[in-house]
């Protein structure tokens, strides 16, 4: 809870330091993600398709760079073929849902088209391993994202984005092996 009310003092105090623009952009997006897991007790893995949505703010610091800080309900996992020491692989189906608080720096490239980058918070809100509501996962993920967008006539945007997360996904008393969130994020918005 400490590091969320941080995260959102960092926002608003951001926000409040760039009084010399004229405009703050408020938006909504939502969109589909492709997610994954990395870990060397997966012998092999498939990709789950999940879901983001959630709201952002753009602030304009000049011509060509904007600061936009998201927050976003993200559902991420993976379908893996588990090596558990002395069994054959045991198929299992992982799903972590969190509250992910990405604040991206924007390069406009051109007017309407811009590359992102930046760190991404994540809050695990829920978690099922196989069906089953458990508490391995780590509540806190610090993870980046680096990806494009483009603005279209009208508000709307499009954006695909990488995201990966620097920290493990599991706590590290419930598993002995580095186990790291990674994928895609499609998505569409409007800006108001």
């Amino acid at each position: 809870m400490k590091n969320l009310l941080l995260i959102f003092s960092l926002i608003i105090f951001t926000g409040s330091t760039i009084t010399a623009q004229e405009y703050v952009y408020f938006g909504a997006k939502g969109g589909v993600n492709l997610s994954n897991m990395n870990s060397d007790n997966f012998a092999d893995n498939s990709i789950r398709t999940g879901f983001h949505l959630g709201l952002l703010a753009e602030f304009p610091l000049g011509n060509r760079f904007s600061l936009q800080p998201e927050i976003l309900y993200s559902t991420q996992g993976t379908e893996a073929e588990v090596i558990l020491l002395g069994s054959s692989p045991r198929q299992t189906e992982y799903k972590l849902d969190y509250i992910q608080v990405p604040v991206l720096v924007k390069i406009f490239l051109i007017k309407s088209l811009s590359i992102e980058a930046g760190p991404s918070f994540n809050f695990l809100v829920n978690e099922k391993i196989d069906g089953e509501e458990t508490d391995f996962g780590s509540s806190f993920e610090f993870g980046g994202a680096l990806g494009a967008s483009y603005k279209f006539r009208g508000g709307f945007f499009g954006s695909a984005r990488y995201i990966y997360g620097f920290t493990d996904a599991f706590d590290r008393e419930n598993y002995d092996d580095n186990i790291n969130n990674n994928g895609f994020q499609l998505g569409v918005g409007f800006m108001f």
